[in-house]
């Protein structure tokens, strides 16, 4: 296996760009869909803002260096890998966040309804801010969503991936779907962007969030970012009305005019150095472009999904088979899954855990090799074969798994 891997990596080309991220020797990283990994052009960037742009220019980099227009421009670059125009996107805050601003707009977009339709088992935080806002919330198993809109559905929202099982939504069909039903949608592609191919404006789709931290490689934290349709712009209105979100910041107004377009999504200060971090990340993806990205990650998951049948049979597969199904990362169940985890991180093997019995393996196209699929998937093997992993030190929780 580990022969037939170095000849795909020998072919592979995006094996160039594994050479452009700070990569710890020896350890196999398959955990890019929770945290990616440092490109190397991060660490002087950072540098750079930190040494000259703050501590010699000091605030006049806000102007000089235009720290003032990050958002906007990293917004614009994250555009072409989720099918958006430069000026529908835009870089700030945290997912969570940016779900609360755009459920508040969606609701204000459509008076008269009430309802936020999402599925059970979505990412905790995005049904947190629908249980913290004034709608109220609808939950509808995956066959049942089209028969769950009705005229009260103001906002379907939905994970395009699900995070646990990778699962891919059609976006296509249930946007239309919930626009035939009179509501809006709002995508989380949190673990699409940057690894799956998305087309939002190809959709039709109204509204949309993600992460900078996963296949964006912005670090841990890095701002989110969010869409809105051009179509949207005129009526969105940002429940958080901070001062970033107005149309004259500088002018120092007592009341609140908000920005032209996507630009009323902010809120405070934009945070510089994270800003500068995720820059990075994004340039990088922007440089392979999204088409190579999704080639070799669907190429780099059917080849370690085939090894794990092979090698793992008595893990059971809880991702589609199907690798347009699918994000870029491959789910198995076990019932001592978590302590399985921690043996492969003590063999520097990095995927992860989540509960209730779920051993997840990420694949970021841009820096994981299929040598690295072909040692987690022999580490694996060897692991179950001696019970390596039935040992008390791997079965105590930690804080985050």
């Amino acid at each position: 296996m580990i022969d037939t891997a170095r000849a795909l990596d020998a072919g592979d080309p995006l094996a160039e760009f594994r050479g452009r991220f700070d990569l710890p020797e020896g350890v196999v990283y398959l955990d890019g869909n929770s945290l990616g990994a440092l490109p190397r052009a991060t660490r002087e960037r950072v540098s750079q803002v930190v040494d000259a742009e703050w501590g010699r220019d000091l605030i006049r980099s806000w102007n000089s260096a235009d720290w003032i227009g990050m958002p906007q421009r990293i917004g614009a670059k994250i555009a072409p890998l989720i099918g958006a125009q430069p000026h529908e996107v835009i870089a700030c805050d945290s997912v969570s966040v940016n779900l609360s601003k755009l459920i508040g707009a969606a609701l204000q977009m459509r008076p008269g309804r009430n309802v936020v339709l999402s599925e059970p088992g979505n990412f905790p935080t995005d049904l947190y801010m629908v249980q913290g806002s004034p709608a109220a919330q609808r939950l509808a198993a995956r066959d049942k969503i089209v028969d769950a809109l009705d005229d009260d559905v103001a906002l379907l929202m939905l994970t395009h991936v699900h995070y646990k099982t990778g699962e891919m939504f059609d976006m296509a069909a249930l946007t239309k779907a919930a626009h035939d039903a009179g509501a809006l949608v709002l995508w989380d592609l949190s673990h699409s962007g940057g690894a799956v191919p998305v087309d939002l404006n190809a959709c039709n789709a109204d509204l949309a969030v993600g992460c900078g931290y996963k296949y964006l490689n912005g670090g841990p934290g890095a701002p989110a970012y969010a869409f809105v349709a051009e179509r949207h712009h005129d009526a969105l209105h940002n429940p958080i009305s901070g001062w970033m979100g107005h149309a004259a910041p500088f002018a120092f107004s007592d009341e609140y005019e908000p920005a032209a377009g996507v630009s009323r999504l902010l809120a405070g200060t934009p945070p510089v150095l994270a800003m500068a971090a995720l820059e990075c990340g994004v340039d990088l993806m922007a440089e392979i472009g999204i088409e190579p990205l999704v080639a070799k990650s669907r190429a780099l998951s059917e080849f370690f999904r085939a090894a794990m049948a092979e090698h793992c049979p008595q893990l059971e597969c809880v991702s589609p088979a199907d690798a347009p199904m699918r994000g870029s990362q491959l789910s198995y169940r076990h019932k001592d899954a978590y302590a399985l985890c921690q043996v492969l991180i003590a063999r520097g093997v990095i995927g992860d855990f989540r509960d209730p019995d779920i051993l997840r393996f990420g694949f970021a196209p841009a820096y994981v090799s299929y040598e690295d699929a072909a040692k987690a998937v022999n580490a694996l093997a060897e692991i179950l074969e001696n019970d390596e992993w039935d040992a008390p030190q791997f079965k105590k929780r930690a804080a985050v798994t």
